[in-house]
């Protein structure tokens, strides 16, 4: 069979479904359903980097009273302005910088693929915008830190984009086990889909006109451009899979199931992440895709409280708890009874135990209606994030650390203190990546950057906050 002659075509035909995935109908503003506006003076500038599926939250940006799209970034022209249309002709960026450098734009929603995430966040935070951040946070643990050192010493705001924390059940589930419901807590367990093998380098194909991607690559190494790289979609998309872009489903699926274990700890006087990790996985060694895909890890705090943290497959099969189930979750044991929450419901046993989600006790969780909607209304009153940024670089490090024990082979010992691998050279190097240039951390925000005047949460003024 003749593959040349049919692979371009093909791929055009994906790639024109891809883009044309953002031409939905335009959505219709708040001030017409009712919910009235603020004046544009008095809503903050929303720019939308990345015109994916992910960026499709950006309707609800279009639909608040206090925000309005104001540009939206992607390297694929057809992408960026069918979602310029979208909403209302914003403007149409090619280029990041060029949108950081909008003094119309307080605060930039990163939707791009994972390798994208923390250089786009330092690049902002130095730009003087907030940011919400879709999961995962790094590449890597070193990128993880950096974005935490930098929100920091210039003050901005992030929101870190895992859902769970606006859903109603999960707030209760996690108050009936901060409120002593099932006694003590004596196992926990997370779980996410498996990840994907396969994938095919070939056939090399020409890069789509109005396609910039030698920018999509960005801080990744130099790679031929086909059709299973970039154009899929869908869990099978392949910057999902792809080790240059991300470390798999293990953090790009196990984000949501460790947040919603992160927000227990965080309010359970749990400051530090699990010290010890040992685990077994696979990684495909065929193909394009190249991340973990089936993983088993044991997680241990410095307490010994033990994490179990598994993809779905290795959860259904080996199931060590009754109450795992579905394609993910997180599963609070303790000596009285046990807790378990997902994005799409929650159990508790005794199952007598859910009458009790809306009167848990004294130990209460923020309230939140929508991840979109309490960031925005944090920015405007200069306050911390539901999913702030220093609980996201917990859980974030947490499913690096186990990402490391399933490559390795080999256990990991984390010092919270220093914030390293110790014990083992080999290992503690793998915290850090190289990245193309000028996309190094190095480079895009040197050692010896001013910041250290800037306060940590910023103050609100009349039309945004810088």
């Amino acid at each position: 069979m003749n593959h040349s002659r049919r692979a371009s075509p093909m791929g055009r035909r994906t790639f024109l479904r891809w883009s044309a995935m953002a031409a939905a109908p335009a959505i219709v503003p708040a001030s017409v359903l009712g919910q009235g506006s603020a004046p544009p003076s008095e809503r903050l500038g929303v720019a939308l980097i990345a015109c994916g599926e992910r960026a499709s939250f950006g309707a609800r940006y279009h639909e608040h009273p206090h925000a309005r799209i104001v540009a939206v970034c992607d390297p694929i022209r057809e992408r960026r302005e069918a979602f310029s249309r979208r909403f209302g002709g914003c403007r149409a960026v090619r280029d990041v910088r060029d949108v950081l450098a909008d003094p119309q734009v307080d605060v930039v929603h990163i939707a791009t693929p994972d390798h994208w995430h923390v250089p786009i966040a330092l690049m902002a935070a130095k730009a003087g915008k907030h940011m919400y951040i879709e999961k995962p946070l790094g590449l890597c643990a070193a990128q993880t830190l950096a974005a935490r050192a930098i929100a920091d010493r210039f003050g901005r705001l992030v929101q870190y984009g895992a859902q769970q924390r606006s859903i109603q059940h999960v707030r209760m589930g996690i108050e009936l086990v901060l409120n002593g419901h099932i006694g003590r807590v004596r196992e926990l367990f997370t779980w996410a889909p498996r990840g994907e093998s396969g994938g095919r380098p070939e056939p090399v194909l020409p890069v789509p006109e109005g396609f910039d991607y030698d920018l999509w690559l960005g801080p990744a190494p130099l790679a031929p451009f086909c059709e299973d790289r970039c154009l899929g979609k869908g869990p099978r998309k392949g910057v999902y899979h792809i080790y240059d872009y991300s470390i798999g489903f293990i953090a790009g699926w196990g984000a949501h199931p460790m947040d919603m274990l992160q927000w227990w700890a965080d309010n359970a006087g749990r400051v530090e992440i699990p010290i010890h990790y040992q685990g077994t996985g696979h990684i495909p060694t065929e193909g394009l895709f190249n991340t973990v895909t089936h993983w088993d890890v044991t997680a241990t705090y410095p307490d010994g409280l033990k994490l179990r943290f598994m993809d779905d497959h290795t959860a259904a099969r080996l199931r060590p708890h009754p109450g795992i189930e579905g394609n993910h979750g997180t599963l609070f044991v303790g000596e009285e009874g046990w807790v378990r929450v997902s994005r799409d419901n929650w159990m508790t046993s005794p199952q007598s135990l859910m009458h009790e989600g809306k009167n848990p006790g004294e130990r209460r969780l923020r309230v939140s209606r929508h991840q979109i909607d309490d960031f925005i209304e944090s920015v405007r009153a200069g306050r911390t994030p539901i999913d702030d940024l220093h609980s996201a670089v917990r859980s974030d490090l947490a499913c690096h650390l186990s990402e490391i024990a399933v490559r390795t082979g080999r256990p990991v010992t984390w010092d919270p203190v220093r914030e390293t691998i110790v014990g083992d050279p080999d290992l503690a190097r793998l915290l850090s990546r190289s990245a193309r240039e000028p996309w190094s951390l190095e480079t895009i925000l040197p050692p010896d950057a001013s910041s250290s005047s800037h306060s940590v949460l910023p103050r609100p003024r009349t039309r945004a906050v810088v």
